[in-house]
């Protein structure tokens, strides 16, 4: 069997832009942050655009932030995610971003070496969104393995 990594789409539905003042401790430390998710064992890639991060990439809406990565396990990136210095700005987070109730975060298996595409990241997430959690796109709270994944077939029709 192939080995799999895990991919990470998070949105975040920003409050305002991101050159207004209550942005910019935000805006300040995405560099630090995203930096420490590189150095954290387990991390892979990341999609960046302009500027060496996906802060100018806006293909969800122009009031959306992305953050598209793999990590080599799914231990790994939840425990960047809220074990790290991450964790203190997750905690924050209403402070800049709102949350309307759909599905924000999507996580997939992909075959070691694949860099997912923001096409291949809207198809998890809108599958989330219509259908719950399930080996196709799911949540750190409704896990599947690869193997669940191998197996699956995206659901379809709806």
């Amino acid at each position: 069997m192939p080995a799999y990594q895990i991919a990470q789409l998070n949105l975040a539905r920003m409050l305002t832009s991101l050159d207004d003042p209550s942005m910019k401790d935000f805006v300040d430390n995405v560099p630090r942050i995203n930096a420490l998710g590189m150095e954290t064992p387990g991390f892979v890639w990341i999609l960046k655009g302009e500027g060496g991060d996906a802060t100018l990439m806006r293909p969800f809406g122009e009031d959306v932030l992305i953050n598209l990565s793999v990590w080599q396990n799914i231990n790994a990136l939840f425990d960047y995610a809220y074990y790290s210095d991450h964790a203190q700005f997750f905690r924050r987070r209403k402070e800049w971003f709102r949350h309307d109730g759909e599905a924000m975060v999507a996580l997939w298996w992909v075959p070691e070496g694949h860099e997912p595409t923001i096409e291949e990241a809207r198809e998890r997430i809108d599958h989330l969104r219509a259908h719950g959690p399930t080996p196709y796109a799911f949540t750190f709270k409704q896990r599947y393995t690869p193997d669940d994944a191998a197996g699956y077939e995206r659901v379809t029709g709806t």
